[in-house]
């Protein structure tokens, strides 16, 4: 008698099969829709606002300033409406800080602090997909939301670069641009997700990203921004008002004097010129051998410096959610 055998096939892992990317993503919508609901309504309520004192602004201009230069242009359009352009720039420098402390932060830091990841992880999600679900869908919406909202707040700038009110270079707008704008965003929201896992409590997470943002765009607009590309040199007075004058100082001899801004110079023309003397301190400065020298950026440069931004910015943001993944997988227990 012979025995027949059967082959047995592999028994396949009984465990839990992962949960889907697009279960995943309506998880999340279902636990932050109130953060991103908040930021599209306050979002949608600033960009009602400069819709409607942007069409105010371009007819004004439209009427006031041919040529842009002119004085009815000064008095009229940049005094009744500059003072509220510089508060809405200053205000608007803000909007990705507060993203990022009250969008990024609590994402990882409040399920930390209250326990409910140990949870998640026990549906079949397991730490990465987890992560990468919450961080990936909130990273691009508040990216999409921010760019959108940066196209219209350069169609809202428009009259005061053709006035020459504002510069496109400046630290009050350029943040503000297109690029720059959504970097800031998506890297605000990166550094504030990175301080929730490391901190794991909201509150204080919420202020370590404000103070890391706001050191990281002022060190940007103070020190390292200028050095995007090497600055030009001139020494010609009637420079374009869209250039941005990095430095500036006299030499003469075709040798380093005094810096032209501050103390020194004033002390320079007090020794130089007689107290009766009706020029201008260049004028003076001009007439006893001294020579104004300046490097600046050209206003040309704008987009090559808004990508080269938005390339480190992207770069750092994708390396602190890395930072984030690995923490996520190591550390939290």
């Amino acid at each position: 008698m012979t025995t027949l055998t059967t082959p047995v096939r592999p028994r396949h892992d009984a465990g839990p099969r992962p949960v889907p990317w697009r279960r995943m993503a309506w998880v999340t919508w279902r636990q932050h829709r109130a953060a991103l609901s908040g930021v599209a309504v306050f979002l949608g309520a600033l960009a009602v606002y400069l819709w409607l004192t942007g069409l105010q602004m371009h007819h004004f201009y439209a009427a006031a300033c041919h040529p842009a230069s002119s004085v009815d242009c000064a008095m009229n359009f940049t005094g009744r409406y500059g003072p509220t352009g510089i508060v809405v720039s200053i205000f608007l420098q803000a909007v990705p800080a507060l993203i990022g402390a009250f969008v990024g932060a609590p994402v990882l830091a409040r399920e930390m602090e209250s326990g409910t990841f140990q949870f998640a992880w026990t549906q079949g999600i397991g730490r990465s997909r987890w992560t990468l679900g919450k961080l990936v869908l909130l990273a691009v919406a508040v990216v999409a939301a921010a760019g959108a909202f940066s196209v219209l707040y350069s169609w809202y700038n428009q009259p005061f670069f053709a006035a020459g009110y504002a510069m496109p270079l400046s630290t009050r707008v350029f943040d503000l641009g297109e690029v720059a704008f959504a970097a800031w965003t998506l890297a605000a929201f990166a550094i504030g997700v990175l301080a929730g896992m490391l901190i794991r409590r909201t509150v204080p997470a919420i202020a370590a990203t404000l103070a890391v943002y706001a050191g990281l765009a002022l060190t940007t607009a103070l020190y390292l921004r200028q050095h995007y590309m090497t600055p030009l040199l001139t020494s010609k007075l009637n420079l374009p008002s869209s250039a941005w004058i990095v430095n500036q100082w006299y030499t003469k001899g075709g040798k380093f004097a005094f810096p032209a801004r501050g103390s020194q110079i004033s002390n320079a023309v007090t020794r130089l010129c007689p107290r009766n003397f009706n020029g201008s301190p260049a004028q003076c400065l001009s007439q006893h051998g001294y020579t104004w020298s300046a490097s600046y950026q050209p206003g040309s440069r704008f987009w090559p410096f808004q990508w080269i931004e938005g390339g480190w910015l992207l770069a750092l943001s994708v390396l602190l959610i890395a930072a984030t993944v690995w923490l996520v997988r190591r550390r939290a227990t």
